[in-house]
């Protein structure tokens, strides 16, 4: 009797130490999240109001967190003005961009995305122990790299080796 308790206590001790982190993908609680609140700059009051830019909407303002320019001024440089692609990208972008670009892709994927994980998941709120969801909601999508790096083998492209599986 008490190894069986014994059995049941370290059972319930080291299932208490599983870690899902990042691949439970149902939101955890019903406040807001406080990942999305951003500390801003420090309001402060020009000495002459005239020189102040007009207002845009929609655009940033001085107060708005620029963490590429925070940190090369953390690092003692100075935060290039410039926008757009740089020069060294060109060619890279111009590569990736020759069959057309939609400029609405995050959009579109983000809402395929929360389509395709609420269908997979209509009826697995029914289950008897618990299950990765994100493992459960992407299956069918995983890669097996044998099988795959075969094909290529197969197809006469050069692939680097791996360890076996044994």
């Amino acid at each position: 009797m008490r190894r069986i308790l014994a059995l049941i206590l370290i059972t319930a001790a080291l299932s208490a130490c599983a870690n899902k982190g990042l691949r439970d993908l149902r939101p955890n609680s019903r406040g807001p999240d406080e990942f999305i609140i951003e500390p801003k700059a420090t309001l402060e009051t020009p000495d002459d109001l005239s020189t102040l830019p007009t207002p845009t909407p929609g655009q940033s303002n001085r107060t708005d967190n620029d963490p590429l320019s925070d940190a090369v001024i953390a690092l003692g440089g100075k935060p290039a003005q410039s926008s757009g692609i740089p020069a060294s990208d060109g060619a890279l972008v111009t590569a990736a961009s020759r069959f057309g670009v939609s400029p609405s892709i995050r959009q579109d994927l983000a809402k395929a995305d929360a389509d395709f994980r609420r269908r997979q998941s209509r009826f697995t709120q029914f289950r008897l122990f618990p299950e990765d969801r994100y493992v459960q909601a992407y299956r069918r999508e995983v890669l097996d790299a044998e099988t795959v790096a075969g094909q290529w083998r197969r197809a006469g492209a050069k692939t680097p080796s791996y360890p076996p599986l044994n």
